[in-house]
């Protein structure tokens, strides 16, 4: 069976958002510090279908990230569009444009019905409001025995971890302090056997691999 694999950035306090959360700064306030570490990467860079950037120790911690992924779960906050049921007027197609880098099936958690969304190469969003495990094995499904990936935000993420359901994952550890926002953990009382398998530190981010045993 393909793993579930979770990867996000978080503060040393414990945050993967910042306080006052909106579409105008939907990681909140202090927020983009959490991912100043892989903007200039190549291996970010290169899939969202930019030139250039930086070769360093995070690197391979990237592309192992991308290997072998066949589709992508997220949360609604993550897609964004605002709260409550969708505008259909004026629909939100997500923050990343018209060709988004995920080139596979996406699958939203979300409480309001919507019709799937067709992009540009391959990336498909696909809107599913009868919980994680159905959203689970939909994604499983789609990825055709390759792994899926938890995008986040923390609430998707908090109620994959508290249902035990996470394979893997990746915290990449930012020496920032945030103060408020958006907490990973809170909520979560145990890490049900997910142990610290690797760590590799970076100039500005250390990336922590946890595997379930």
């Amino acid at each position: 069976m393909s793993k579930l694999r979770f990867r996000i950035s978080i503060s040393l306090d414990g945050f993967v958002a910042g306080p006052n959360q909106s579409l105008q700064e939907p990681l909140g306030v202090g927020g983009e510090q959490l991912h100043e570490w892989v903007f200039p990467l190549e291996a970010w860079r290169r899939p969202h279908g930019l030139e250039g950037g930086v070769v360093n120790e995070s690197t391979a911690v990237m592309e192992e990230e991308l290997t072998n992924i066949g589709a992508t779960i997220m949360g609604r906050n993550m897609f964004g569009g605002g709260r409550g049921p969708w505008n259909n007027t004026e629909p939100w197609n997500g923050w990343w444009g018209s060709n988004p880098p995920f080139h596979h099936p996406v699958f939203v958690l979300t409480h309001h019905p919507r019709d799937p969304l067709i992009m540009e190469s391959g990336t498909s969003f696909t809107f599913v409001t009868d919980g994680i495990e159905s959203a689970l094995d939909q994604a499983r499904r789609a990825a055709l025995g390759k792994d899926v990936a938890l995008a986040g935000g923390a609430k998707a993420a908090r109620q994959y971890l508290q249902a035990g359901l996470v394979d893997e994952m990746q915290l990449h550890l930012a020496p920032i302090l945030l103060g408020g926002g958006e907490r990973l953990f809170d909520g979560v009382n145990s890490l049900d056997s997910l142990a610290l398998v690797k760590t590799v530190a970076a100039s500005n981010v250390t990336h922590l691999k946890f595997v379930r045993k």
